[in-house]
């Protein structure tokens, strides 16, 4: 019985310490949300309350209309799916082909993706917008997802590669036997048993293309129209004055997307992780 009296003050003692950190982390996204409510007087006077007194529903509509953020919304729509769409296609066959153990050159090839990681996107940022605009693909959303795309890809790659290393060499075989291919394979049997790592790559990069700022911005320096959520959200700053209360509405329309594709895929997301480390 001391033991578990010790055990359950143990825990209480935890709560106590973290819950106001938890409280601490969580109070700037709740006050954005409560200023997306408030009038501007009301969030620049109104100090730390949460509460509006006078609820109000104009800075959703400012933003989604006057600041165009319903054409936004679609264009980050559009160009996170891409991004996906991409990564997906090319991290799985490229983790598939390095889990294959007799592969030339694989630890090379590795390492040299990991060591990519370590490069800041500013330092590639040009020669990659010489790459798009050179194939005809500048101030476009599949030119901006194709630059996207490309750095994301290390650890959907490592993720890929640890999950299909693990998987027995006698499926593989078996499917050789009956006739299918390299890519028959690939796509008939060990792509279907990846479906956890493909559901964490998918929701780690649809937030990573989300949220993307500085890739969208330089690719639709010279389309205004196609920016998206983060490059549009620039809008709110003026010269002189910030609409912070249209701001705050904006980010709450950019944040619930995420979290409810977070919400409905948070499992995967986890199983997909744990998948590929176990492996």
């Amino acid at each position: 019985m001391t033991g578990r009296w010790r055990l359950i003050a143990r825990r209480n003692i935890w709560h106590v310490v973290l819950v106001p950190l938890c409280l601490v982390w969580i109070y700037p996204f709740v006050w954005m949300i409560s200023a997306a409510f408030k009038t501007p007087r009301e969030m620049l006077l109104g100090g730390l309350s949460l509460l509006p007194d006078d609820a109000t529903l104009d800075n959703f509509k400012r933003a989604w209309t006057t600041a165009k953020f319903g054409t936004y919304t679609a264009n980050t729509i559009t160009y996170s799916i891409a991004v996906v769409i991409l990564v997906l296609l090319v991290a799985s066959t490229a983790g598939y082909a390095l889990a294959r153990p007799g592969l030339p050159g694989k630890k090379v090839m590795v390492g040299v993706l990991i060591a990519t990681m370590f490069i800041p996107h500013g330092y590639t940022i040009i020669p990659t917008f010489l790459l798009v605009n050179g194939i005809g693909l500048g101030n476009g959303l599949l030119g901006a997802a194709l630059a996207q795309a490309g750095p994301a890809l290390v650890v959907p790659v490592l993720l890929f590669m640890g999950f299909f290393s693990g998987i027995p060499k006698e499926l593989e075989e078996a499917a050789r036997m009956d006739g299918a291919g390299y890519l028959r394979t690939y796509w008939k049997v060990m792509l279907p048993l990846a479906k956890p790592v493909v559901g964490t790559v998918a929701l780690m990069n649809f937030i990573g293309a989300w949220n993307a700022f500085f890739i969208p911005l330089v690719f639709t320096l010279g389309n205004p129209e196609l920016r998206t959520l983060g490059v549009g959200m620039y809008g709110f700053y003026g010269q002189d004055t910030t609409d912070w209360t249209g701001l705050a509405a904006a980010a709450c329309i950019g944040v619930l997307p995420i979290v409810v594709v977070f919400l409905f895929l948070q499992r995967t997301f986890v199983e997909g992780i744990a998948g590929a480390v176990k492996s």
